[in-house]
């Protein structure tokens, strides 16, 4: 099977380009990289154990996450090389299939949509939707006027496959009539593989010191080595765009008053909010370092910056909680609360779109909104919530990178059944 990927890669970095890099590498490649004329290739080679070859049209039409969704002129070029590209390797390499990642409910990334397919869709016979982001079958129902529902449904119906992440957004694919619809979830590498014998026991001794704490007894001294440093501070932990919209003022809100709760009681253990991430605006960036500066947030508040590699590996190690209270647009199967469970943290999130579906069933540390009072009680009871082991195992059997292949490679290749 040969396939038209026509979706960029980082940067910028975030859960949709990131899984569509996991595709190509391990789908082989972009094939208009290799070596010699298609004729001196293998066939078998090529496509690799899962049977598709991936010709790359890295559409990159923004530079950095806040200029996602935004018009700018010299998009509209982009727009054109692009498809240009497309149709060039559509009769250069007999692909046939066009595989694409529909934009969630925002204007101007709509508009780019409906060009791309207007210009592309024609010239291939097999028409692929993935849809990492969710919501935009309810935005063209609740927030447009007729004519632009009218246009969308023109250009993106009848999709040969649809491929959705979570149950939530079956509605996006099936409103707009997708001839095949599979559910595939999102899967990443595990980032954590000596979670057993490295990052359990200091987790474990860690919650084993914070609950002879708070019962006012004198820590046991092993528990006291393996625990590292400063185990009466539970660390929080933000990994995402630092954006009022993905939650982080509401964890440092919410961080803010649980201490305030356990100080009332004369508990000594105390939360201590990490947000690692680039800031979307200047304007969030001021607001967050205003509020460091406020007596209240003293010693509990800091930013890393963005990390990746080995900065973002020791975060996540050394955290103790998962703090993610997101109501983003887009927000379907977010890969770092993926990544969260395979280092076993206990994880806060919201119950916003798909994202219920992503954890066991009556998992307690789920909240409604973006309330800060809520969010307080919440970290309150994970602080003694255990050691994170029903997560890594959920993540284990839910969201490792060979499951999501295997599946993202069936449903494409029912195809060529059909």
């Amino acid at each position: 099977m040969k396939l038209l990927v026509f979706a960029h890669t980082p940067p910028p970095h975030h859960g949709q380009s990131y899984m569509v890099e996991l595709m190509l590498q391990n789908f082989g490649g972009d094939h208009r990289a290799r070596p010699g004329p298609p004729g001196a290739r293998s066939p078998a080679a090529d496509s690799g154990r899962h049977g598709i070859e991936c010709y790359h049209v890295n559409a990159r039409f923004s530079r950095s996450f806040e200029d996602i969704g935004e018009f700018q002129g010299t998009k509209l070029l982009l727009i054109l090389w692009y498809c240009l590209a497309a149709i060039w390797c559509r009769f250069r390499y007999g692909v046939t299939d066009f595989y694409y990642v529909p934009a969630p409910g925002k204007r101007v990334a709509v508009y780019r949509d409906w060009l791309v397919l207007c210009l592309c869709r024609p010239f291939f016979k097999r028409l692929i939707l993935h849809w990492h982001a969710a919501g935009l079958a309810k935005w063209l129902e609740t927030c447009v006027q007729m004519r632009t529902r009218s246009l969308t449904y023109h250009w993106f119906k009848h999709a040969d496959l649809s491929i959705v992440i979570s149950n939530y957004n079956l509605a996006d694919a099936e409103k707009l009539r997708a001839k095949t619809v599979r559910v595939v979830g999102n899967g990443i590498p595990d980032p954590c593989p000596d979670y057993a014998t490295r990052v359990l026991p200091r987790r474990h001794a860690r919650l084993a010191v914070r609950r002879q704490l708070l019962a006012q007894r004198e820590p046991d001294p092993e528990d006291l080595t393996l625990a590292g440093a400063d185990p009466h501070i539970l660390q929080v932990l933000f990994i995402a765009h630092c954006s009022a919209e993905k939650g982080v003022f509401a964890a440092a809100h919410g961080v803010r008053l649980a201490n305030a709760a356990l100080a009332a009681e004369n508990c000594p253990v105390r939360l201590k909010l990490s947000a690692a991430g680039s800031f979307v605006t200047h304007a969030e960036q001021a607001e967050f370092e205003r509020l460091q500066a406020l007596p209240e947030f003293a010693g509990t508040l800091q930013h890393l910056g963005f990390v990746s590699g080995a900065e973002k590996d020791r975060a996540l190690r050394e955290a103790d909680l998962f703090c993610f209270p997101t109501v983003y647009l887009g927000e379907n199967q977010p890969v770092n609360l993926i990544e969260a469970m395979a280092y076993g943290l206990p994880i806060l999130t919201t119950r916003w779109r798909s994202l219920p579906e992503m954890f066991p069933a009556d998992y307690p540390g789920l909240v409604d909104d973006q309330d800060p009072e809520k969010i307080a009680a919440v970290l309150h009871q994970l602080k003694l919530l255990g050691d994170g082991r029903e997560l890594r195992e959920h993540f284990t059997s839910h969201f490792t990178l060979e499951h999501h292949l295997k599946n993202l490679a069936a449903a494409m290749r029912g195809l060529e059944k059909a």
